[in-house]
């Protein structure tokens, strides 16, 4: 988030959740949060009823549309023009906060020359939004006292991710939504424990609380702790480990609590690289497409299973208890690494997962008031630097960490894959409200399955009138990079030229189609953008196939 990000990465929620009942205008842009966060969405239409103003730009129909007060029906992939010519009216109407930028911020000038450009008729003619709906939207945004902001991968899962969160560290910045109560910059996490996957360092180049590990002194505090020598160079990110896999460059992965296979940009590219591979372990807590692959299968426990914590999207940490003896021979995620460690010839001697955390809090302030004692019953959200320290909902009340927070100058970039006469249609793929993730969990309840038993690719009505595509007819979908086979949900929810898969089903794996390039800066692969022909079954082809 600008500057923000050198705090505390890319994916913190400056606010809380509960605050979202407050706030007085709501920007949700590239999140489906009805039906991927539908517990946040509760909040956000109790906040609508209200008074609230929703504003809601995606460029399909999802369910919060209708309760918005404005959709801007965005390209696919224009966010970043959208978002600058929003910047633009504010700019030129004199609607951003003055003192704000004086007083907490820099760069304000390059950031505003950069979208001089983007006026609401450029904005149109790029993203596809009337100039009307560009201007009100953004003078509905600055006129909130309470106006926050919530995204997820729509935004992120670009070629161009980085320049989207980037602007709309811009937007919240020029209209001085920071360091309030309900207000902020709130990007909603997928999984349950993804926060805590990133504070815990599950990245290549930091250490927990994000600690760089090119920092010497943070390195050296990290080495007395631990009693070895860390290395300063940054590692791989996990798309950098499959084309090294693929070049030869890289002979053995451990994959944890992950299903690539089907999670990754390009299917066919993904399971080439794994199978390229001397040596794969997986550790999981099912067989899954990822794990069929590997050389070793590490059984592990599910979360009732194990004594632990998870933080939720707002930074909460919470208690983990185990309820269940796991099955068979699968044990502790903890335990493994350390049996592993130990294999190794690194001793890690922890009688409990509690002293695991109190490590943490040596080493990280953020979590330094924090331990399994103090969140007994309800938990606590990071930064809590004092075990008499409360907790933060809501963060940069009065100062930044940075000093001031920084500015971005960004230009539209569009998306390195776009329709073209033998590929006319844009697709996009994402989540469902009935499964989760890659179905590894939700695929095996007969209920849930039941209800959403298999694929199926959204088209708009008035392309299947002209390919004569009826609803639950069976449709082929290609890419440059494969095709499948699945059922046609001829609805309004999708625009005329896109379609959408979600990207739960093996049998129909959306990301067989999608494009393998991503974001250079955060490498996360553009899953929201890739050209695709779509082809009628004919009723002898499907007895064939």
């Amino acid at each position: 988030m600008a500057g923000l990000v050198t705090v505390f990465g890319s994916g913190v929620m400056t606010n809380s959740v509960p605050e979202t009942e407050n706030n007085d205008v709501l920007f949700i842009i590239g999140s489906n949060t009805k039906e991927n966060h539908p517990i946040v969405a509760l909040r956000m239409l109790k906040a609508v009823k209200k008074g609230a103003k929703l504003i809601v730009a995606d460029p399909r129909r999802v369910p919060l549309v209708k309760h918005a007060h404005l959709w801007l029906k965005q390209r696919h992939g224009t966010d970043v023009a959208l978002l600058n010519s929003m910047m633009h009216v504010m700019i030129k109407e004199g609607l951003v906060n003055k003192n704000f930028i004086e007083e907490r911020t820099e760069g304000f000038e390059k950031a505003a020359a950069a979208v001089e450009e983007y006026t609401p008729e450029v904005g149109e003619k790029i993203t596809g939004v009337p100039k009307e709906k560009i201007i009100e939207a953004a003078r509905i945004y600055a006129a909130g006292k309470n106006a926050a902001i919530y995204y997820t991968m729509g935004i992120t899962q670009h070629s161009h991710g980085t320049d989207n969160v980037y602007s709309l560290a811009n937007l919240v910045l020029m209209a001085g939504n920071l360091g309030r109560e309900s207000v902020g910059l709130n990007p909603l996490r997928g999984q349950n424990n993804v926060q805590g996957a990133s504070d815990m360092a599950c990245a290549p180049n930091v250490f927990p609380g994000y600690q760089k590990v090119i920092d010497k002194e943070v390195r050296a505090k990290f080495e007395t702790e631990w009693k070895v020598n860390l290395s300063d160079k940054i590692g791989m990110t996990a798309i950098d480990m499959m084309y090294a896999a693929d070049a030869g460059k890289l002979k053995a992965l451990y994959i944890m609590g992950e299903n690539p296979v089907m999670s990754d940009a390009d299917q066919k590219h993904t399971i080439h690289a794994l199978k390229s591979l001397e040596f794969l372990v997986v550790q999981d807590i099912f067989m899954t497409k990822t794990a069929e692959l590997a050389d070793v299968v590490l059984p592990a426990a599910c979360f009732a299973e194990k004594d632990g914590t998870f933080t939720n999207t707002d930074r909460r940490v919470q208690r983990v208890r185990k309820a269940v003896n796991p099955p068979g021979d699968a044990r502790d995620d903890s335990w493994i690494i350390m049996e592993l460690s130990r294999a190794m010839g690194y001793e890690m001697n922890y009688g409990s997962m509690s002293e695991v955390f109190d490590e943490v809090g040596r080493l990280w302030k953020n979590v330094a008031g924090i331990n399994y004692r103090r969140i007994e019953e309800r938990g606590i959200q990071w930064p809590c630097p004092t075990t008499d320290h409360p907790g933060t909902p809501y963060m940069f009340k009065g100062t930044f960490p940075i000093g001031k927070a920084k500015f971005s100058a960004i230009k539209f970039n569009p998306s390195l894959e776009l329709p073209d006469e033998e590929y006319p249609f844009t697709l996009s793929t994402g989540r469902q409200l009935l499964q989760y993730h890659t179905g590894t969990m939700t695929r095996r309840v007969k209920a849930i399955d039941k209800a959403a038993p298999e694929a199926y690719v959204e088209i708009n009505p008035a392309d299947a009138g002209r390919m004569s595509i009826d609803n639950g007819a069976m449709v082929r979908v290609t890419s440059r990079r494969g095709s499948i086979m699945l059922k046609a949900k001829v609805t309004n929810v999708p625009d005329i030229g896109v379609v959408f898969i979600p990207f739960h089903y093996s049998e129909a794996a959306a990301n067989v189609l999608t494009n393998p390039v991503y974001d250079p800066i955060c490498k996360i692969p553009e899953l929201k953008v890739c050209a695709v022909k779509l082809e009628k079954i004919q009723e002898d082809q499907n007895h064939a196939a």
